[in-house]
């Protein structure tokens, strides 16, 4: 173990130690979401640690194709650019199927907005916005469809909307947004937020969504499990990305998003301020409104300062967790010799999806995917091509949705148009997974942008069943 490893051992032991937050594993009660008599056990959280880093190795099995081909431009007649994406879920986890139509939502914005002189300044002006098909794909006259934005200007929390998930309760007949309600950069503070009431709309030809007709905030970093953002050190600071579930076993109602591991640490070059972890929350009303954060069930201190839009597959008694990171955002120690897929001066690790296979929520004996976590890159020719994977269920398998990002680019040093140009800001082709056991591969490339519905899921009125 390095030195810089026993540094970061040691500095989180000691901070559990302080603040009561883990230490030995405790039973969590049962909220009023949920009749169940079990009960979630809380343990350590699962770490990604350096030697999983030095496994990584980009392969034909977890390769995305290039793209040879100009994918489909879904928001092109509105002006928008398209980026992380989500389907509307029924609360089981399936996707939904209202009237025959599915239904996605994008983080937008007006790509000919004057201040946005670089696509990352469109972070600074994202919104959520929403996409109908019948048959679930980008491609055809019966493709995705642009809806609008689903929040009215001075309805939402924060001044802009980043990355979250939808629910869609069927006896309610209403969509529970979760979203990320953050503030104007420099600063970028995160809230985790929730709008209810929106309902939908259906015609021979479109999907109207409704406003929702109220917005809550339902949690903001504590300082002592999740770092604050006046205390960050690191390069990124992180309390985002709700993503909602119903656990499989009590019923109860959880999120999981991203966060960062306080550390009190001041030194920005410091592995331990590289800090990212995926924190966790239980609701404690049946209005899902009251939310109580928990302890994280997964850290990624000296490794990585991001695992970004963290989401669950559940398979075969299995909890498969899936987040995402940039290669930018490994720990500087890692950046130096050896690791096998740190060669000729690349990266510890690509833009990539990473996987753990779990036996529960809290499960700190987490075992990474194909050994080293690693399930989707981009190919070497195209190392930003793609971003923002998402992992969904289908049948015994997954299928995994991105957008275009950079598409013919192998480095990040472009300025204005130059780099606006080489945006893609649409909906990439999806790819099938297998997923066997602890191992993953990429066996099909699918149509842009495809979401098949879930194997046998319930339908609203008169669609697919």
């Amino acid at each position: 173990m390095t030195e810089d490893n026993s540094k970061r051992t040691f500095g989180r032991r000691k901070f559990l130690q302080t603040t009561g937050a883990l230490g030995v594993a405790a039973t969590v009660g049962i909220g009023a979401a949920s009749d169940s008599a079990a009960a979630v056990e809380v343990q350590e959280p699962a770490q990604w640690t350096e030697e999983m880093v030095n496994e990584i190795e980009v392969t034909d099995e977890n390769t995305a194709p290039y793209l040879d081909e100009d994918p489909t431009q879904i928001a092109e007649e509105a002006g928008y650019w398209v980026w992380d994406t989500w389907p509307l879920r029924n609360r089981d986890g399936s996707i939904a199927v209202i009237d025959g139509y599915q239904i996605i939502f994008s983080l937008v914005a007006d790509k000919t907005r004057p201040e946005i002189n670089v696509p990352g300044d469109r972070h600074n002006y994202a919104r959520v916005g929403y996409f109908y098909s019948r048959t679930g794909k980008s491609e055809g006259s019966k493709g995705w469809q642009f809806g609008g934005e689903v929040f009215d200007e001075d309805a939402f929390l924060g001044n802009q909307t980043w990355a979250g998930s939808a629910m869609y309760d069927q006896d309610e007949e209403q969509i529970y947004h979760f979203y990320t309600a953050a503030e104007a950069l420099p600063e970028a503070r995160q809230r985790l937020a929730l709008a209810k009431g929106a309902t939908i709309e259906t015609g021979p030809q479109d999907v109207h969504i409704t406003e929702s007709d109220s917005h809550h905030i339902l949690a903001e970093a504590d300082g002592e499990m999740y770092e604050k953002l006046e205390n960050s050190s690191g390069i990124i600071t992180a309390f985002r990305d709700p993503w909602y579930f119903t656990h499989p076993e009590t019923g109860e109602d959880w999120m999981i998003f991203e966060g960062n591991t306080p550390t009190a640490n001041d030194d920005p070059t410091n592995p331990l301020n590289y800090n990212g972890n995926i924190g966790a929350a239980k609701a404690m009303n049946d209005e899902l409104t009251e939310w109580k954060l928990m302890p994280p069930i997964f850290e990624a201190v000296g490794v990585s300062q991001q695992t970004e839009r963290p989401h669950f597959i559940f398979h075969e008694d299995k909890w498969y967790l899936f987040f995402i990171t940039h290669e930018f955002t490994y720990a500087p120690q890692l950046w130096s010799e050896g690791g096998r897929f740190r060669k000729e001066g690349k990266p510890p690790g690509p833009e990539a999806l990473h996987g753990f296979a779990a036996d529960g929520l809290y499960d700190s004996d987490m075992e990474p995917l194909n050994g080293s976590s690693l399930v989707v890159a981009n190919p070497e020719e195209a190392p930003f091509q793609t971003y923002s994977w998402l992992a969904m269920p289908h049948g015994k398998d997954g299928i995994v949705e991105s957008f275009v990002n950079f598409q013919d680019v192998d480095t990040l040093g472009l300025y204005g148009e130059e780099l606006k140009e080489a945006f893609g800001g649409t909906l990439a082709p999806s790819l099938k997974l297998q997923i066997d056991g602890t191992e993953t591969s990429v066996t099909t490339e699918l149509q842009d942008g495809q979401f098949p519905a879930s194997v046998g899921a319930r339908s609203r009125g008169n669609g697919p069943k």
